[in-house]
């Protein structure tokens, strides 16, 4: 029974597309997700570690070491079994930073270019050897299969296979991607295939070929020297070098650590395959003794190595020989396109980019996507080149060998990511350079050329046998070196605050430091420089939708999020090292104005919220205590805020969101210029000036006048050496406007007493003189006698209006309390004030105009407002000539409505400026005012909060008519101005 290579290749063509159908469909989203996302799927995709060996391989090594062939399986297996404090940690890191391999995991650590070049190259190195050995498998079984194909033609054959769905599975998606669904279900179908595949081909040897277990043990011991590989004694150097190199394969093999870490579902998915890939290798390691042994029952035409093919084959049963050929096709396949992708995705990163970055492509996505393929091209053709050159005549246990040795060099690194925070990037690079030359001089070219170096130097000739003593002998110059370096060498900050992201249990402690840039539109423009305008506003984007920030940010801490965000988002597209060198580069911090650097607090109570759960003993106590505190903090009945000395707001608690109307999470984390204006100029001069106190500080809110006493403490000390200071706003409005009502209280008292008597004492004879001169012009007709009767009865009219304006006068202080007003339109009350004033005839010749913006409101009483309004409009027009023109103007500046009435008067002396709200002064001629009209609007004005001044003459007068008549000397005009709270709805935001 023989193929044809044309069916072998329309077999292989055909299961590969199955393949690709199956990652298609994925993709597509045409499988439910809870069967894609299920961790059975995840664990069977672990099982592309096994390869080829899984068929080929452990039954050529069970055929020479019995039960050895199982160090292979249980190496990985205890590496999975200690997943909680191996494996576990470096999936945290890798998704925290977006780490997609050994390379980027070792540059980000190390923080080291270097570093991740040579991992890329010794694990590319490696990896050349392990593909070698999937290539010669196909090659060799479809020459058994088809006796007259070329080995040669078939190996270059799947070789293009291989690129071309390489390239299809994985190389068409960017990098950075979060997992290749597609991809995970593909290579699970894969394992799935193997399983079964080995599992019939046992039970129809162990039945159709032994009948049974009873014949297996029958002919076990009628063969005692076919069985005698299984009842030796184990070597322990040997046994115990490849379970060693299988352990480290979990980590430092590049398709496993993607296929653990970089297409991870969850960590759930972790826990899961802790115990099902042991299981899932156990049941595969089942059915090689029953192969080998059948194999040896049915005297197959092959070496061991091939008794799955060759025991089919006997038993002419042409299904199970494909079946068989399609399980080894599944596993060299399934290792290939893995590897390759994780190994193109290395190189990419750790020699092409630092070599040749990205500088404004149009499409940088695009042209990364078409290196990673041609990268994928050259590793597999490289492949077959070692294959042809060296891996042909070798077998799988060497070829292994040489893969896992190799890769074996980079565990004392990945060892010391998360376990030794002292090793340092001088060290990590000496030590995989020592341990990597006595590899390749001790392993790689004795078995690849034969050369007789050993031989040379006095050792004793490589084999398979003694191969461990040259493995252990390279591994143990790579530890010694790295430690011996690391321990003698400085080790940068750098490199410290990335041991300390890796370490377990640690949290890094990173620095409050300005950013060059302002908010992520300046980002966008800064990375446009590297990636292009279309990648930097993709990149900005993207990073503020994961942390669900607003569009445009200018807050500095969320700020430092972005840029670290945005650079673990390159980091997965370009590797570390290049992202790293953008974003220090184009997203860099200002220059520090003192050696003093403050920490990022904010960080910090974030990584501690998000470590929580994780913290023990007395940690977790030290943590309830901090969360204690802050919450008390946070609760306090009094206003506290904290801020930074580079003006950043570090807290700001509930009492102080209810004073301000400013939600926390819009400013913590922000500059104080952030804050509305008049929030901004009170605490920025509290804070920068020297005085610890200040009391009765008023602000005007949305129209209405509050009190603020305000206390200031810095945060300076040994043990606070980041320095800042503790803000403390007490609202004093309360008491404010109860000693207002007190006081006015005691003027109503005080002046009504006054008030009463003057009217007792002065009214009643004033009243008596007013009658006896009425009766005096009733008995007389006497010119001169009636004229003086006149003007008796006018001065006692005069008098009466003294003492009707006193009354008013006291009072005054009866308004409505200041938390009863209403907004009021001062327009409408100017109107109505010049609709009264314009009833007298003198009124009746001037010209008012009202300039006040109809939108401007003041909180108030609007009867009272109109008596300000009517006495300075009448004050206006005694002091107007005729024809004058009284201009009223009002405008909002800020927080205050400004109004001012101006006329063209001859003015006010300036002697006379200071005096003219005092109660009964006046500047008008005799018998014309009563000198208490200015001193009950400068009281109305204080009820309302506000201010008034007078200037005179008018630095800038109304303008002038032609006819307008001149002044004298004296200048020209008056200008009264108010100033009271400007009304404004509950409006207020933070500034863009």
């Amino acid at each position: 029974m023989s193929f044809s290579l044309t069916t072998l290749i329309l077999v292989s063509l055909a299961y590969l597309s199955l393949l690709f159908g199956v990652a298609h469909i994925t993709e597509r989203g045409l499988l439910p997700a809870r069967w894609v996302r299920h961790p059975l799927v995840y664990v069977l995709s672990l099982g592309v570690y096994a390869g080829i060996w899984s068929i080929y391989g452990s039954v050529g090594m069970a055929s020479v070491f019995g039960f050895g062939y199982l160090a292979y399986y249980i190496g990985i297996s205890g590496a999975f079994l200690l997943a909680p404090v191996l494996l576990n940690p470096i999936l945290r890191i890798g998704r925290s930073y977006q780490l997609t391999s050994l390379a980027d995991l070792f540059a980000f650590r190390y923080r080291s270019q270097w570093a991740g070049t040579l991992v890329t190259l010794l694990s590319g190195a490696a990896i050349l050897s392990l593909l070698s050995m999937q290539i010669k498998a196909v090659a060799d079984t479809a020459s058994l299969l088809a006796p007259d194909a070329s080995p040669r033609l078939t190996g270059f054959l799947f070789a293009l296979a291989m690129v071309l769905f390489t390239v299809l599975f994985g190389a068409r998606r960017e990098q950075g991607k979060e997992s290749h669904q597609g991809l995970v279900v593909a290579i699970a179908f894969d394992s799935l295939v193997k399983l079964v595949a080995m599992l019939v081909l046992g039970g129809v040897l162990l039945y159709g070929v032994f009948g049974g277990f009873k014949g297996l043990e029958v002919w076990l011991d009628y063969n005692v020297t076919l069985s005698r590989p299984f009842g030796i004694q184990l070597d322990d150097g040997s046994w115990r070098a490849l379970m060693l190199m299988s352990f480290a394969g979990a980590l430092v093999l590049p398709h496993m650590y993607h296929m653990i870490f970089s297409e991870n579902p969850s960590a759930r998915g972790l826990a899961k395959a802790s115990w099902g890939l042991p299981l899932y290798l156990l049941l595969l390691a089942l059915p090689v003794p029953l192969i080998l042994w059948g194999g040896q029952a049915l005297e197959a035409p092959t070496e061991p190595s091939y008794f799955a093919i060759g025991a089919a084959y006997i038993l002419d049963h042409p299904v199970l020989t494909l079946g068989m050929y399609i399980a080894g096709l599944s596993a060299a396949s399934g290792l290939v396109i893995v590897s390759t992708l994780a190994l193109a995705g290395m190189v990419l990163n750790h020699v092409v980019l630092p070599i040749r970055p990205p500088r404004e492509r149009d499409n940088i996505y695009r042209w990364l996507r078409w290196v990673k393929r041609i990268l994928v091209a050259v590793i597999i053709f490289g492949a077959l080149v070692f294959y042809e050159w060296v891996g042909s005549r070798l077998d799988f246990a060497v070829l292994g060998m040489l893969a896992l040795a190799g890769a074996l060099q980079l565990l004392p690194g990945a060892l010391g990511v998360i376990y030794w925070p002292e090793g340092n990037r001088k060290g990590l690079i000496a030590g995989l350079i020592a341990g990597s030359l006595v590899w390749v001089a001790t392993l790689v070219a004795p078995f690849s050329y034969g050369g007789d170096l050993l031989t040379w130097l006095g050792l004793p000739r490589i084999s398979v046998v003694n191969a461990h003593i040259f493995t252990f002998a390279s591994l143990t110059l790579n530890v010694c070196v790295f430690a011996l370096v690391s321990l003698l060498t400085d080790t940068s900050n750098e490199e410290d605050s990335a041991a300390q992201s890796c370490s377990l249990g640690a949290l890094s402690r990173p620095q409050r430091r300005e950013l060059l840039s302002g908010s992520s539109e300046e980002f966008k423009h800064q990375l446009a420089t590297p990636l292009g305008m279309a990648v930097a506003e993709r990149e900005v984007g993207r990073a503020l939708h994961q942390l669900r920030l607003p569009n445009v940010e200018y807050r500095p801490y969320q700020l430092r999020r972005l840029r670290d965000q945005i650079e673990v988002n390159l980091s997965g597209l370009m590797g570390p090292s290049v992202a790293r060198d953008i974003v220090k580069h184009h997203l860099g911090f200002k220059p520090q104005a003192t050696g003093r650097s403050s920490q990022d607090i904010h960080y910090i109570e974030k990584a501690l919220g998000d470590y929580q759960s994780q913290l023990t003993g007395l940690a977790g106590e030290l943590d309830n205590l901090r969360r204690h505190y802050r919450q008390t903090l946070q609760n306090l009945p009094i206003a506290a805020c904290s801020i930074g000395d580079d003006g950043e707001i570090l807290m700001w608690n509930h009492a102080m969101e209810d004073v301000t109307g400013i939600v926390a999470e819009d400013v913590v984390g922000a500059r104080l210029t952030a804050l509305p204006d008049q929030w901004q100029e009170l605490l920025e001069d509290f804070v920068s000036g020297e005085e610890l106190h200040r009391y009765k500080y008023r602000l005007d809110m949305r129209g209405r006048p509050r009190w603020f006493n305000l206390h200031k403490s810095t945060l300076s000390g040994p043990d606070h050496p980041e320095g800042g200071s503790i803000v403390l706003v007490e609202d004093q409005t309360e008491t404010r406007l109860l000693e207002d009502e007190l006081m006015h209280s005691e003027r109503l008292a005080s002046v009504g007493r006054l008030a009463a008597g003057v009217a007792h004492e002065v009214g009643n004879p004033v009243t008596g003189i007013s009658s006896l001169a009425q009766n005096l012009k009733l008995e007389t007709d006497n010119p001169d006698i009636l004229d003086t009767a006149d003007q008796i009865q006018q001065q006692t009219r005069r008098i009466s209006r003294i003492l009707q304006s006193l009354m008013n006068f006291a009072r005054a202080g009866n308004h409505t309390p200041a938390n009863r007003y209403e907004p009021v339109e001062l327009r409408r009350c100017i109107d109505e004030s010049i609709n009264l004033v314009s009833l007298s005839g003198k009124g009746r010749s001037l010209s008012f105009v009202n300039d006040c913006q109809p939108e401007l409101q003041v909180l108030g009483d609007e009867q009272r407002l109109v008596q300000v309004f009517v006495n300075l409009l009448a004050n206006a027009r005694d002091a107007s000539p005729e024809g004058g023109l009284i201009r009223i103007s009002g405008k909002q500046e800020a927080y205050s409505a400004i109004i001012e009435v101006v006329d063209e008067g001859t003015g006010i002396p300036a002697d006379q400026l200071d005096h003219v709200f005092e109660p009964f002064y006046t500047t008008k001629a005799p018998n014309q005012g009563t000198g208490l009209g200015l001193s009950l609007v400068y009281s109305i004005v204080e009820e309302h909060y506000g201010h008034i001044q007078v200037e005179s003459p008018v630095e800038s007068p109304v303008e002038r008519r032609a006819d307008s008549p001149e002044t004298d000397g004296r200048g020209e005009g008056t200008c009264v101005r108010l100033n009271l709270p400007a009304f404004e709805a509950e409006t207020d935001t933070l500034q863009d």
